[in-house]
């Protein structure tokens, strides 16, 4: 009778302890992955404010011009209205591409792939970087801009101003967006370097046709500030 009882609680025991191993076996895996991958919001802020920040100089910054034959000869700085246009339609881009490119490239973020995608830290995709994009599209704005402005505009003159405001600021802000997104994990380096790419060819051709179509000066009337 003892070595029954000693044998039942034996078994028993060899049971539970054989449950609670199979039990974590198979919880550790679903637990590794789902683990949160490690980002960081200071980095997702401050490209966003870095992303903003290169539209809105390519919005204020003045078309500057040398020697139109229609006025009189001299560098001159027109702000125009219609600069709303290329820079709106980079910015609507944006937000298409954060609202349905992504989710049809569905390309995941760092530390996510098909375990965890739709989970903390895995909640939206990480391609096309819709922050690389704008701020490499600002800047192949810019660059196009100056060089309608510089060739077409100005006999092949180079202003200094409009080369450090056109190129060099956006120059700057470009590649530091494109580094803020790998280095706080949200992108890859692919991700976020081939959507500045990308964009900074969208912005070349958008800033191309602008800068063609729309003449710097504003006619005769001398205005700053041109409707």
């Amino acid at each position: 009778m003892r070595n029954a009882r000693i044998w039942i609680a034996s078994t028993t025991f060899l049971i539970v302890a054989l449950t609670g191993n199979v039990a974590r076996a198979q919880s550790a895996p679903q637990a590794a992955a789902l683990q949160v991958p490690d980002r960081s919001d200071g980095w997702n802020t401050a490209t966003n404010i870095l992303a903003a920040s290169s539209l809105a100089v390519e919005l204020v910054l003045p078309r500057v011009f040398f020697s139109d034959p229609d006025v009189t000869s001299g560098w001159k700085g027109r702000w125009h209205v219609s600069a709303l246009a290329p820079v709106m339609t980079l910015a609507a881009l944006g937000l298409f591409n954060e609202q349905v490119l992504k989710d049809a490239f569905t390309g995941s973020r760092p530390g996510c792939d098909s375990s965890n995608q739709g989970h903390t830290g895995c909640t939206s995709y990480g391609f096309l970087s819709t922050q690389s994009f704008v701020a490499g599209s600002a800047l192949g704005e810019g660059v196009a801009v100056f060089l309608v402005d510089t060739l077409r505009w100005s006999g092949g003159q180079v202003n200094a101003g409009a080369l450090i405001g056109e190129v060099g600021v956006p120059l700057v802000i470009a590649p530091i967006t494109a580094i803020g997104r790998t280095a706080g994990n949200w992108e890859t380096g692919g991700q976020a370097w081939g959507s500045a790419t990308i964009g900074l060819g969208v912005g070349l051709a958008l800033g191309f046709l602008y800068a063609s179509l729309q003449r710097p000066e504003c006619g005769y009337t001398g205005n700053l500030i041109c409707w």
